[in-house]
């Protein structure tokens, strides 16, 4: 077992429950006479056992555990380190990824034999743990004599409920090397980036898997396969993501980076167990079809006034608020790249960090080493910042150091999740902040939403009927005003007969005014703020949407689909 826990192993196998502090003590007694390993006394009296040992540690350490034994390990990956290094650092190739090599190790922490790793092989080493008799029995297995027999395992294998399930579990890394599983995977991730989405669900059913893809926001069918497959698609995307393959009990999540042309393609990874089997969702996050300009995004006239107006200011802040996809993050990047000088200190803290951006700092929260984004934020804070991005307020103890940020003098840009822009204001209080310190310091919130574009190939224009406007809100008044045409797609092979192609941003963005503060300090209703916010400009998500279709952008249909029909409540 790695040598750091000598001293500590006994103690954290009673902490965990695993061993008693009477039978401890017999153990160190034994030990103090004969100068034995701790681990391997506790072994021979049967009071814990290998598997024991090495769940404590991996779960203690926070590295995966591996069981060899389950494993077949290919001659291309053992070849690229020799049974004398093996032996020497009591390590074990176990598979070889891009150029990262993945090794069972007796010590997990011991840099020095990972940077010789390193250095000796030319590859990225990933450590795993797995006990010193496992490792040891498979050197023998793999670099002695051939025709022994393979290492037992005292764990027992799952039990599995198909051939493919069954190939799984006796030989993975043979699965995912498989080209067929290759291609697939290739093939499943090269759909998404040709077709610009910004998911990808890969989705396991009885006998058979698949894939769909969301383009502008809607789900699209992709391929599908057979569940043999499923498992090796899954199980690459693992490997990919440095997540552990024989896990598959609970979630995990992960990332890896692909490289298209000149550009990063960064995807982040989440598996689920489902009934049948293991859900993975990628998020495909490319930085070459991402748009930061703020004039760009489609954003209308007013809103978009009223955003540079408060991104203008020294000190407070701007709140966007939406659904999960509703593109706040990418707002507030463009804001940013707005606002972004030389002589500007800015720092964003993220879960994760989405895009790089040249010049800003960048910060990634690691809750398992309690980064968390307020105990992130307290350190940026010391870091003298001007403005700072915070990716989420999601609890109180955020919300309520991002408002004293922007009260002592930072400009302080974060996303909240809620429907509206006065919405807005009744979850910060709800979080447990003051009235007065939310008037101090808010400058904007806004509520935000995308809809789709007509698509310009296909484009006609046509009457709607009086019913579906009247249902959107759109009035005989503003038709005699404006005497717009109307727009729709017919369906081509451009937008894959969807009707659409792209989509725009909708900005709910309520300026916090006097008379609004006042509201707030009062302890108005959501639609009390909304109703004075409404009198002095604000336009809703179904203005903006209104507007977006009276220009000829989108249908009605798409704006009904995002937004939901204001109350008239202005006179």
């Amino acid at each position: 077992m790695p040598v750091n826990f000598k001293d500590r192993l006994g103690p954290l196998l009673v902490q965990n429950n695993v061993l008693t502090q009477d039978k401890l003590d017999e153990a160190l007694k034994i030990q103090r006479e004969k100068k034995e390993n701790i681990a391997d006394i506790l072994i021979r009296l049967g009071y814990v056992s290998r598997d024991n040992l090495l769940e404590v540690i991996s779960v203690d350490l926070g590295i995966p555990a591996i069981h060899l034994s389950r494993y077949k390990i290919l001659p291309d990956v053992l070849k690229i380190i020799s049974k004398k290094m093996a032996i020497l650092y009591g390590v074990m190739p176990v598979s070889l990824f891009s150029k990262t090599l993945t090794v069972a190790m007796i010590d997990p922490l011991n840099i020095h034999a990972q940077d010789d790793l390193r250095r000796l092989t030319g590859m990225e080493i990933r450590a795993l743990i797995a006990s010193e008799k496992d490792i040891k029995d498979t050197i023998e297995f793999y670099y002695g004599d051939k025709t022994a027999t393979a290492p037992k395992s005292s764990i027992v294998k799952p039990d599995t409920s198909s051939r493919a399930e069954q190939v799984l579990a006796d030989d993975p890394l043979t699965l995912i090397e498989n080209e067929p599983v290759v291609k697939l995977t290739n093939a499943i991730l090269s759909e998404s980036l040709r077709l610009r989405s910004s998911d990808i669900f890969i989705e396991p059913e009885e006998k058979t898997f698949r894939v769909r893809y969301r383009v502008d926001g809607m789900l699209q069918e992709g391929i599908s396969s057979t569940r043999e497959m499923h498992l090796g698609v899954i199980s690459r995307i693992k490997v990919m993501s440095n997540l552990d393959i024989a896990e598959h009990r609970v979630p995990q999540d992960g990332r890896f980076k692909i490289k298209v042309e000149d550009s990063d393609v960064d995807f982040r990874v989440s598996v689920l167990p489902s009934y049948f089997g293991e859900k993975i969702v990628l998020r495909v996050l490319d930085q070459s079809q991402t748009v930061l300009n703020i004039e760009k995004l489609g954003f209308e006239p007013e809103p978009l006034a009223d955003l540079k107006k408060a991104s203008g200011h020294p000190h407070g802040m701007i709140i966007i608020c939406g659904p999960t996809g509703s593109g706040k993050t990418t707002t507030l990047y463009s804001v940013l790249k707005l606002i972004d000088r030389p002589e500007k200190n800015i720092v964003t803290v993220e879960d994760p960090v989405e895009f790089r951006i040249e010049g800003i700092n960048q910060v990634s929260i690691r809750p398992e080493i309690k980064l968390t984004f307020s105990a992130a934020l307290r350190s940026i804070l010391r870091q003298d910042p001007d403005i700072v991005m915070v990716g989420e307020m999601r609890d109180a103890e955020t919300g309520d150091t991002a408002i004293k940020a922007a009260l002592t003098g930072h400009l302080v840009l974060s996303t909240l999740h809620s429907t509206t822009a006065p919405g807005a204001i009744t979850r910060l209080l709800n979080m447990g902040i003051e009235p007065f310190m939310v008037t101090s310091s808010l400058l904007l919130a806004g509520s935000q939403r995308l809809v789709r574009k007509i698509c310009v190939q296909c484009k006609e224009s046509y009457e709607p009927s009086k019913e579906l406007l009247s249902q959107m809100g759109i009035t005989e008044k503003m038709l005699k005003s404006q005497k717009p045409l109307f727009y729709r797609g017919k369906g081509c092979v451009a937008c894959k007969n969807t009707r659409y192609s792209g989509r725009e941003v909708l900005l709910e963005a309520m300026m916090i005014t006097p008379q609004i503060k006042g509201l707030i300090l009062k302890g108005a209703q959501e639609y009390e703020i909304k109703a004075v916010a409404r009198k002095e400009g604000m336009k809703t998500l179904r203005e903006n949407g209104i507007a977006k279709v009276l220009s000829g952008t989108t249908t009605p249909e798409e704006v009904m689909r995002v937004t939901i029909k204001d109350q008239d409540i202005v006179k």
